[in-house]
């Protein structure tokens, strides 16, 4: 699966468009060898500036080429700001949340873009680069839930995340990208990978659990959870908010 980080440039600069594509590059490498097969070229010099040689055997190349991938997965979550950085060929950062802020966007309790058109513009831009079926394995929002007395969660911000990002969904394939399927992260509360803690959540269920192992464990559906019951039902059709909960 494919992390994929679709990316802005802060301004009409060249050297900032020339950031995307470096950017760009270090993102689309590994898919690049997965649906096609082969060592995109764009990855040897960073290769030769860096001392790394991949070591193969005779037969390696071909073994490469006959397993490409018959499909695309990718999660998707947000875009960034990109801004040069002074160097030919700049070694990626690795950080998951970029430094610049898009000031056009609203953001996630924890400082990630909402982008739903971003969604619609990767799906494209995935499609024409390797004119492949996609699969969406990951989207999601990450929230802070408070259950009212009565333990219920309305998270009327998670379906409107969800809805927007379904309607983007639905424009791509509209543009004749040949999507065949999407799942949301994740449908049960669990610890967030990237911050190590519950409060972060992404379930449509809510599990009784805090960051330090405390609560019982129950698990309740939040209203997310029938909006994604109705939503899957439809095939994508009906995205109002109109569920009882």
């Amino acid at each position: 699966m494919l992390c994929r980080l679709e990316n802005y440039a802060e301004s009409s600069k060249p050297e900032d468009q020339l950031q995307v594509m470096f950017e760009d590059h270090f993102n689309w490498f590994f898919t690049d060898v997965q649906a096609t097969g082969a060592y995109p070229y764009y990855m040897q010099r960073f290769f030769d500036e860096n001392n790394i040689t991949i070591e193969m055997g005779p037969d390696d190349l071909q073994i490469l080429k006959e397993g490409a991938v018959d499909f695309i997965t990718i999660s998707y979550y947000m875009t960034y700001i990109m801004r040069y950085k002074g160097s030919p060929v700049p070694k990626p950062t690795g950080r998951l949340v970029s430094d610049i802020k898009n000031p056009h966007l609203p953001k996630s309790d924890w400082g990630w873009t909402i982008d739903p058109i971003g969604f619609r513009i990767t799906l494209n831009r995935i499609y024409d680069r390797y004119h492949k079926p996609i699969f969406i394995s990951e989207n999601g929002l990450g929230a802070v839930d408070h259950p009212d007395a009565d333990g219920r969660i309305e998270d009327d911000y998670r379906i409107d995340y969800m809805r927007a990002h379904v309607e983007q969904l639905r424009e791509a394939i509209a543009d004749g990208v040949d999507v065949f399927g999407y799942a949301w992260w994740g449908p049960i509360d669990l610890v967030s990978s990237g911050t190590s803690e519950m409060t972060k959540r992404y379930g449509m269920i809510y599990v009784d659990q805090d960051d330090y192992g405390h609560g019982t464990g129950k698990r309740s559906k939040k209203k997310s959870f029938y909006y994604y019951k109705k939503l899957i039902a439809s095939n994508g059709a009906d995205l109002e908010n109109n569920v009882a909960y």
